[in-house]
């Protein structure tokens, strides 16, 4: 509990990912930003500067703090997603290393589904290419209230301020397409530090602030929407005498809050009832806090499974069966009109088909092409769904956790696509 008295277990965790294109400067940058903000343990960084010897380079490499993969080592590319832990007195943070071939597209979507913010690092001798666009788009996409475009290289370009206006101008002509919420622009030199925790002295013409200055700074968001949501995991049933009329409904809030005496419903059936107690491993609770996990006990005996949904009327999600949303496909096996999977949202698992496929996504002009007759692997498109039992959700606009869902193979079990609900 020492850790409790210092603060370190009550401060507030920013999620945030890195994207950008091939080469851009990712892992050094992330390996900067340990370094720096002193997280890396002196062994660490002892077997960095061993490799680095290894590997011929001059000076200490510090893309190998992140490129953890024996792959990634011998081809000098990051091509999982690696999960990075640090803290600063300020703040906690976890880090999403992406990749950045367009043939890894997908698992940037896996790291950026539950980001607060997106790092998408531009080299500034390359400027913007579509392999940018395409993140920022996803970016967009994976309603990620702020984006952060970090002009790296920059001491492969002069330290020029007109190399970095030039670059933002043209992103900024983006941005209102895009629809990103909140963007910032840092000029950084990743391999020497320029902006990434220590002030330049090279760019005195950039004024604002650090990346760690503003990571620090960028307020972390629940993710979860305004309204009620309570998606149903498991029907908690003691198996003990002295419990024997306990029934409980364990999952985790995915919108707004619910305590004590609130009027809820089940949904998709519709079935009424008012909360009766909200437990918490041994304790009981008047109300929820964030995206809590809890056990809600309702006061009537109503028919309640796994998959359902508790919801307030403030307001209602919609109940149905007919689903548009923006799919990022992720197997080889193209996405056409007329394939059956599982699709899984929430704690929910139906059958669905795919009823039409309405277009593609042309990343260079950020244009929905139609028509269109596959989407393939790391193609971005809009799709209309039918399932074979109605699912409660909400537009991904509204709730990220009940607006999105995954499509799974019906033979081999595998994810193949990540859907943002449109309506």
């Amino acid at each position: 509990m020492e850790l409790a008295s210092n603060g370190y277990l009550d401060m507030e965790l920013l999620r945030f990912t890195t994207a950008g294109s091939v080469d851009d400067g990712k892992s050094t940058l992330i390996g900067r930003l340990l370094y720096d903000s002193k997280s890396i343990f002196e062994d660490q960084m002892e077997a960095v500067r061993q490799a680095s010897m290894v590997r011929g380079h001059e000076e200490v490499n510090l893309a190998l703090l992140t490129d953890g993969l024996r792959a990634e080592r011998e081809q000098g590319i990051t091509i999982d997603v690696a999960y990075r832990y640090f803290a600063t007195p300020r703040r906690k943070f976890i880090i999403a290393d992406t990749p950045g071939h367009i043939q890894y597209t997908r698992n940037m979507v896996t790291g950026a589904s539950t980001a607060h913010a997106a790092l998408i690092l531009v080299d500034a001798r390359q400027g913007v290419l579509e392999q940018t666009l395409r993140h920022a788009y996803i970016a967009s996409l994976l309603r990620i209230p702020h984006v952060v475009f970090c002009i790296n290289k920059m001491d492969l370009a002069g330290f020029g301020q007109n190399v970095f206006s030039d670059i933002t101008a043209q992103l900024r002509a983006f941005e209102l397409k895009l629809g990103l919420q909140f963007v910032h622009f840092v000029p950084v030199s990743a391999k020497w530090g320029d902006n990434v925790v220590d002030r330049s002295e090279r760019m005195p013409w950039y004024e604002g602030p650090t990346l760690l200055e503003l990571l620090e700074e960028i307020p972390v968001g629940a993710g979860i929407g305004p309204g009620a949501r309570f998606p149903v995991q498991y029907v908690v049933r003691p198996n003990s005498d002295a419990f024997h009329d306990y029934r409980g409904y364990a999952g985790r809030v995915a919108g707004g809050c619910f305590a004590v005496g609130d009027k809820v419903q089940v949904l998709p059936s519709g079935q009424e009832s008012v909360i009766a107690s909200i437990d918490l491993y041994r304790e009981s609770l008047t109300e929820t806090s964030g995206a809590q996990s809890v056990t809600i006990r309702l006061r009537d005996d109503v028919d309640v499974s796994r998959g359902d949904m508790l919801v307030k009327n403030d307001p209602l999600p919609v109940t149905g069966q007919d689903i548009v949303a923006m799919i990022c496909w992720m197997n080889p096996r193209a996405l056409r009109q007329g394939n059956k999977y599982i699709l899984r949202h929430t704690s929910a698992e139906v059958r669905c088909v795919v009823r039409t496929l309405e277009s593609r996504v042309q990343i260079s002009t950020l244009e929905e092409v139609v028509p269109c007759d596959a989407l393939e692997m790391n193609g971005l498109g809009r799709i209309r769904l039918r399932t074979t039992r109605p699912l409660v959700f909400d537009a991904y606009r509204d709730n990220r956790n009940t607006g999105s869902f995954v499509l799974i193979d019906e033979g081999t079990f595998e994810t193949v696509g990540a859907g943002m609900i449109v309506c």
